[in-house]
Parts: C-alpha cells; structure tokens; sequence
C-alpha cells in the first residue's frame, strides 16, 4: 500500500519547514536559488508546484525526485562588468565603473571592488539599483598595481549568490623627479638629473624661475641638464616630466623647486693693515685681507715668511688680523691666502715695515690762469720726505681747514695731500701744512708758511715791468729810425724794393704785435 504523506507550504519569502512525501514525484518543479537542506519524496507527484523564495530546511520524501522545478527571482544575478583606465599615473584619482547588465527584477545591488586573490580590503563599495552604474573614483598608489575584480551582490539577501566580473589589469605609472647637488662653483658644471622611477616615452622640460629654461647650446632640454660656469645660471630650478599613455592620455610631473646657486670662486686677496696704538704705548698693525670676488663663507688666512699666523672663516669677503710691530723695523713679509672651494689662491708678498715720519715738510702750488692771464685758483702740495702712515693737516691763519669748505677742498693721498684753492677775498691769508704720524700725534713738522691774495697774484714784479718797457722803447727808437732813413730816398721804386725798406716794415710789424700783447697784461 502506498501511503501519501504531504506537507507542502507555499509562500512568497517563507521557508518550508518540513515536507515529506513517500512514494510520490515532483514533475516539472524547480527551485533555483533555494537551500535545501534535506529533501526526500517517496512515491509522489505534485504537478506544477512553484517557490518563489523558499528555504526548505527539512524535507523528507522518500523516493521522490524534482526534476526541473524552478524557482522564479531567486536565479542567480548576471556577471557585472568592470571599466576603466589599463594605465593611470601614482598620486592621481582615476573612476572605475561597474555594472550588472540584466537582472529579472529591480533589486538594490551591493558593487565591491577588490585586488583579485584579495578581498581582506575592500578598494571601493557602491550602491545602485539593478541596471544602473556604479562608480569608484580612486586615488591611485602604487598598491593598486595588478588585476581588480568587481563583485556584485543583492543587499540584506543572502540566498542570491555574489558574482563577479572579469579581472581587470592596472599598470600604475610614477614619474619621481629628483635633482642633484643645489649649489657648485663657477668654472666647474653641476648635473641635475629627473629621475622617474616608473614609466617609458617620458619627455622633460626644465623651468627657471617659472618661466621655461631659454633654447641654448648650454642647455639641453634632456633628461639630465647641465649648468656651467656662469652666475647668471643661479635661479630655482623645477623639472617637469611627461608622459603619454596609449596616445590618448597625458599625464605630468613636476619636482619640487630646487634653488640652484653658481658661486662666485674667491679672487687673488690683498693685504692692507694700518698702525695703531695701545694704551701701554705699544703698537700693533691691524692686518686686512680683502677679496673684490668670491661667494662667503671664505677662509682668509695669513702667512709670514716663516709660519702660519692665523686663519678665519668669514661671511664677507674680508677678514681682519692682530699682529705687533715695532716702528722702524723690518719685520718681515706677510702673504694673505683666501679659499671658498676647492681652490686656494695667494695674494702679493707685503713688507711688513712701519717707518714714523721725519725730513722735511715741502710745500709749492700750482696756479690755474683764466681771462685777461689772471689767477683764479691754487693748488697746493704738501709731503713729507719719509713715513709710512702720515697724517696732513692744512692751516689759514692758524685755522684748520678739513675737508671741504666755501673756498676750499682738501684731498688726502698716500704720498701726498692736496688742497684746491679758490682765489678770492676770503681765501686771503698765510697757509701752511704740518705732517704727523696717523697713529700717533706725538710727532708734529710744519711747512714753510706762505702768504697769498688775489692782488699778489696778480701783481707783476717791477724787474719785469723795467724790461718789458725798456724793449719797448727800444723797439720803438729803431723802427722811427729806419722810417727817416727810407724819406731819404726820392725814388718810390727803388725804395719798395730795398733791404733797408724791408727791415723798416718788419720791425713795424714786431713792434705793434709787441704793444698790443704788452697792453693786455695786468699791472
């Protein structure tokens, strides 16, 4: 006897909790997507049975089969689509999208993107309603390099299985640049260099100041580019790479700016120093070292015959020394050495030798002449026979004249000192010089004194007056003497051609040029 024994709970999202049927068949039933646990029909037959969504957790029908039940909304969702770039550049935001082409009925979809072999960290989660895309804007790392997957699955349903797309490959591209050293001197080139550590077709610019580097047989526009020996290469420096992926896309990097500075190499120093005087009535000689070129820091170091002295480091282009002397003695030469790089220049052997002034004190003028042969101005000398550091002093009438006045202008040099005189009423008087040494006032010669004015000038001496009108009256005697003779002769031919005629109208000639220059003299 065959026993039918059925169970049968049909509902739209409800689960059967248990069906058995002995002896029974199931023809044409399908559950797609539906868990069954156990299932077991014997002997019986339900034709045109339908789950929608169903969970059967127990059923027991022995001997019984489904063949071909089906199970409509609970199939298995389509496989989604994934899109985007094959190649996007590191540090940079690039969209992939993904998508579920067809799908039974309109149900809220979960899209995740992943790393295939991966799924311990989601790179991205977007929700949309079947049919529609999703999109993941991603900021690219070099992580990212390698294939990626899309999974799709239906949100808060569990009984749908996920799916998942293609794999999709991501080349990721790093254009790092990096450059050299920043700084280098002249007469020796610097290299800098834009290094990519990923990438290929990469082309570079290089950019000075913000503005592009200028076309020039110095400057190639390369990989790698080369500064010389000039300092009008310093600027801030940037490189920018590009790179052009499958003719289409084109992405840049630009370095950090690097502030490039061409120093200056040091030139040849000098040596200057002057006497001073301590307390104690000592002296000491403040020794200088000075370069007109060179970028600071530089060493400045000073050198005797003998020995080393002393060196400083300095962020000027001169340092100062301290060394003792004794006044009137040779002490030897010095010699100041300079370095800012990998170069040491030398400068010019001194003697080191302080004489204190001494000799004679001479002072003389020269005169400047304007109109009518009238002096206008002076100029007076003073110098001394021997000193090493000698301190000039100028004098009116007892009043020192320093620097530059209404009338005046004194002008000081190491050989000698210069005064620039204007002559007038005010600048009347009796003038002299005194020399002394710089570091010392101890020790004071004075010139002779010297009265001038404008009317002593300009006053000729009454010797020159006697024979400038002593050759005059002569001259004046001998040509009235040579005209009487010429009456004596009544031939007016004869007379024109004679040599007495001749030397009468020269000496008239000499003697009026002769009044005339005469005339012109101040008296």
């Amino acid at each position: 006897m065959t026993t039918l024994r059925t169970t049968v709970v049909v509902l739209l999202g409800a689960s059967v909790l248990a069906a058995s049927v002995q002896g029974a068949s199931v023809p044409g039933a399908s559950v797609p997507g539906a868990s069954v646990l156990a299932a077991s029909v014997q002997g019986a037959s339900v034709p045109g049975a339908s789950v929608l969504v169903a969970s059967v957790l127990v059923a027991s029908v022995p001997g019984a089969s489904v063949p071909g039940a089906s199970v409509p909304g609970a199939s298995v969702l389509g496989r989604p689509l994934l899109y985007g770039p094959s190649t996007a550049l590191q540090k940079t935001v690039e969209e992939f999208q993904c998508e579920v082409e067809s799908s039974s009925k309109e149900v809220s979809i979960l899209y995740q993107l992943f790393r295939e072999g991966d799924r311990s960290k989601t790179l991205g989660f977007y929700t949309a309603l079947s049919g529609e895309m999703a999109n993941f804007p991603l900021f690219i790392t070099a992580s990212y390099e390698g294939y990626m997957v899309c999974v799709a699955s239906v949100q808060n349903n569990t009984v749908i299985q996920p799916t998942v797309s293609e794999r999709h490959h991501l080349r990721v591209v790093e254009v790092v640049v990096q450059s050299g050293s920043l700084e280098f001197y002249e007469g020796k080139p610097l290299s800098l260099r834009c290094n990519i550590t990923k990438g290929n077709h990469v082309s570079y610019q290089w950019l000075v100041d913000g503005k592009p580097l200028p076309l020039s047989p110095l400057h190639n526009q390369t990989q790698e580019l080369f500064l010389y020996r000039y300092c009008i290469d310093s600027g801030e420096y940037t490189c920018v790479a590009t790179n052009q992926l499958n003719f289409t896309k084109v992405y840049s990097s630009r370095s950090t700016a690097k502030v490039i500075k061409v120093k200056e190499l040091v030139s040849e120093p000098d040596l200057l120093f002057l006497v001073l005087k301590e307390r104690d009535g000592t002296y000491f000689a403040l020794v200088t070292c000075q370069s007109l070129k060179g970028t600071p820091p530089i060493t400045f170091s000073l050198y005797s015959r003998s020995e080393f002295i002393s060196t400083e480091t300095v962020d000027e282009r001169f340092a100062r020394f301290s060394i003792p002397v004794v006044l009137d003695l040779h002490m030897g030469f010095l010699q100041c050495q300079a370095e800012n790089g990998d170069r040491v220049v030398y400068g010019q052997w001194t003697a080191m030798h302080v004489v204190s002034v001494g000799g004679a004190v001479t002072m003389h003028y020269d005169a400047d002449v304007g109109e009518n042969f009238s002096i206008v101005g002076l100029r007076f000398y003073c110098s001394v026979e021997r000193g090493t550091f000698p301190q000039y002093r100028w004098f009116l009438n007892g009043t020192v004249l320093e620097g530059r006045g209404d009338f005046y202008w004194v002008e000081n040099q190491p050989e000698r000192s210069i005064l620039l005189l204007s002559v007038g009423r005010s600048s009347a008087g009796t003038y002299h010089c005194d020399v002394s040494n710089s570091f010392d006032g101890t020790t004071v010669i004075s010139s002779e004194e010297r009265y001038i004015d404008k009317e002593v000038l300009n006053h000729l001496p009454t010797m020159v007056v006697a024979v400038v009108f002593g050759c005059f009256l002569f001259l004046v005697t001998l040509v009235t003497t040579c005209c009487f003779i010429g009456l004596l002769y009544r031939e007016c031919t004869l007379f024109s051609f004679s040599p007495l005629s001749r030397l009468c109208h020269s000496s008239l000639s000499f003697s009026l040029s002769l009044c005339l220059a005469f005339s012109s003299l101040p008296f």
